[in-house]
C-alpha cells in the first residue's frame, strides 16, 4: 500500500482502539469509587497514618473518578487494543504468520496485566516507603494531592505493563526472522543504555523510580534473549542430511 493508505489504516485502527476504550470506560465509571479504593490501597496499607491524601480543588473529586475509570478502561480494553495493533501490522506479514493473531493478543494481554500487577504489588510498597521516609528525613509530614498520586501511579502501572511486553514482541519478531538471540547479545551493552533512557522517560524525575523500572527491564531483556534462542533453535534432525537427498 502507498503511504497514504497506511496512514488511513492507522487512523481507523486508532479509532477502533479508542472506541473500545470508550466502551470500557462506560463500564468502569460505574465502579469508580471501588477503583479509587483499589488504587490507593498500596499507599494506605503500606504507610497507614504516616501519609494523608487531600483534594485542593472544587472539581478534583469528579475528575479523579474520571481518571481512575479511564485507567481501568485501558486495562479492560487491552485485548481489543492489542488486536487492533496486530491488525495494523498483519498486511505486511505472510499468510502463515497472520495466524498468530490470537496467541499475540492473549499473551500480550497477559504480560501487560502481569507488568501492572508487578508494579502494584511489588514496586509500589517499596517506592512509597522510600519516598515517605525521604519526607521524614527532612522533618516534613507528607500530605499528597489526589491528582498527583494518580498521575504517578497511573504512569507507573502503564509503563510496567508496556515493558513487560518485551518477551512477547521478541517471540513474534524472532518467529518471523527479524531478531535473533545472537543479535540481542551483541546489542546488550547498548540495550542497557536504552533501558535507563526509557526508564527516565517513563518514570517521574527521581532515581529510585528509574532504578525500580530499569532492573526489571534488564531482567526481561535477558528473558527475551532466551525466548529468541528457543524460537530460532532448530531441532537436531533438521540439521542432518536426508538419505533421499544423498541418493538424488
Amino acid at each position: 500500500m502507498p503511504l497514504t493508505a497506511h496512514l488511513e489504516e492507522l487512523r481507523w485502527r486508532i479509532v477502533y482502539a479508542v472506541g473500545s476504550t470508550a466502551l470500557a470506560f462506560c463500564i468502569t465509571y460505574g465502579f469508580a469509587n471501588a477503583l479509587f479504593d483499589f488504587l490507593t490501597a498500596p499507599l494506605i496499607e503500606t504507610l497507614g497514618d504516616r501519609v494523608d491524601l487531600i483534594g485542593t480543588g472544587v472539581t478534583e473529586a469528579f475528575f479523579t473518578k474520571l481518571k481512575v475509570s479511564l485507567i481501568a478502561a485501558v486495562f479492560l480494553a487491552s485485548p481489543a487494543i492489542f488486536y487492533q495493533a496486530w491488525q495494523f501490522i498483519a498486511p505486511g506479514l505472510y499468510e502463515s504468520e497472520k495466524g498468530y493473531a490470537r496467541p499475540f493478543v492473549f499473551f500480550a494481554t497477559v504480560f501487560f496485566l502481569a507488568g501492572a500487577s508487578f508494579c502494584f504489588y511489588v514496586v509500589f510498597p517499596v517506592a512509597f516507603t522510600f519516598f515517605v521516609d525521604e519526607f521524614q528525613s527532612i522533618g516534613v509530614s507528607p500530605t499528597l494531592r489526589i491528582t498527583e498520586y494518580l498521575s504517578f501511579s497511573s504512569r507507573m502501572l502503564l509503563a510496567f505493563g508496556v515493558i513487560f511486553e518485551l518477551p512477547v514482541f521478541t517471540f513474534f519478531l524472532a518467529r518471523i526472522g527479524i531478531v535473533t538471540h545472537t543479535l540481542m547479545i551483541e546489542w546488550a551493552r547498548y540495550a542497557v543504555v536504552v533501558v535507563f533512557v526509557i526508564a527516565a522517560i517513563l518514570t517521574p524525575a527521581d532515581a529510585a523510580s528509574q532504578f525500580l523500572m530499569a532492573v526489571p527491564m534488564m531482567f526481561l531483556y535477558g528473558v527475551s534473549i532466551g525466548v529468541a534462542y528457543f524460537v530460532n533453535a532448530k531441532p537436531p534432525e533438521a540439521d542432518e542430511p536426508d538419505a533421499g537427498d544423498d541418493q538424488e
